[in-house]
């Protein structure tokens, strides 16, 4: 994390770098110009903290879900979280200038799309892991077309790309006053699921094992659900659209770990806020342009994942 506070267009020494963090803590003589103090504090800083706990609530989020819904190719926008999302980011891009107003329709599209999902599944009959499933990707669908239908009528030169940024997905525009708010909400929430761990590994047996436990699979699985839904959705607010974090960490994790929720979730978590971090890295400095996280995440977990299942010779076990 010092390494990634520091480079950059514009990069700032080591020595300077410590006294700014030291300067958080202490009273000390101001030795660096205000330039240097605005770069850190109010872009840097911000954009570093943001980038752990995306990837973070999008690893950890995926996880859980591969484990409850037995099957390793679940992501955390399996039930169209960010479909709903996106499509509430690009309403408010077309309808306002931004700003609160993207986070609100994101977060609220996000969280509707989700609760569809979970109304269709109980109007069908069958098994209820596969029927949520397949109304999440019902929804997202759904949400996929409204959201090429706003696309369509953007304004080209103006809306449309400010739309299309913000799906390929980027930290670049993330501000203290974004972290205000998130960060305790993904924190708690990321606290809850650990605090859940073992709960979760009961989950992940199955549901007549976890009913000869005296577990509540409808109640419990509910909970984790929404819990992990909402800091998904809150880590698509922040920067948009960022695929493979939460397909990919979680094997990787599940390698180093084994398949017990106690050591995998903090694991997921601890890698993917890395990951996220040394990809955003790559991004700000690879070119003068900076690059679409989404579009590197991308680029960099579709041939890591299927090196994993090249590797993988005994199987999954969730």
């Amino acid at each position: 994390m010092i390494i990634s506070l520091s480079i950059g267009r514009y990069s700032i020494p080591l020595e300077t770098l410590l006294c700014l963090v030291l300067s958080i803590f202490t009273d000390m003589d101001k030795t660096w110009s205000d330039a240097v103090e605005t770069v850190f504090f109010q872009i840097r800083m911000p954009r570093i903290i943001a980038a752990f706990f995306v990837g973070a609530s999008l690893s950890a989020s995926g996880a859980v879900f591969q484990g409850i819904f037995k099957n390793p190719l679940i992501s955390p926008d399996i039930l169209g979280v960010s479909y709903g999302a996106g499509f509430g980011a690009a309403l408010a891009i077309l309808l306002t200038n931004g700003g609160i107003y993207l986070h609100l329709s994101a977060a609220f599209f996000g969280l509707l799309a989700v609760g569809t999902a979970c109304l269709m599944a109980k109007m069908f009959k069958g098994i209820p892991v596969l029927v949520l499933v397949l109304s999440g990707i019902i929804v997202g669908a759904f949400f996929q077309a409204l959201l090429s239908c706003l696309k369509y009528i953007a304004d080209p030169y103006d809306k449309l790309p400010s739309i299309i940024f913000w799906l390929m997905g980027s930290l670049a525009k993330v501000s203290s006053d974004e972290l205000y708010w998130s960060v305790p909400i993904l924190s708690a929430g990321l606290i809850v699921l650990c605090m859940c761990r073992w709960r979760i590994n009961i989950l992940s047996m199955g549901e007549e094992e976890a009913m000869s436990l005296g577990v509540s699979i409808a109640t419990e699985r509910g909970a984790v659900i929404l819990l992990c839904t909402v800091v998904s959705c809150i880590a698509v607010c922040l920067a948009g659209t960022i695929s493979w974090v939460g397909l990919v960490i979680p094997h990787v994790a599940r390698l180093i770990t084994g398949s017990d929720y106690r050591r995998l979730l903090p694991a997921s978590i601890c890698l993917g806020g890395t990951y996220v971090i040394l990809i955003d890295n790559i991004a700000r400095t690879i070119s003068m342009n900076e690059i679409p996280l989404g579009i590197l995440t991308s680029l960099i977990g579709a041939p890591f994942f299927a090196l994993l299942l090249i590797k993988r010779k005994a199987g999954w076990q969730g």
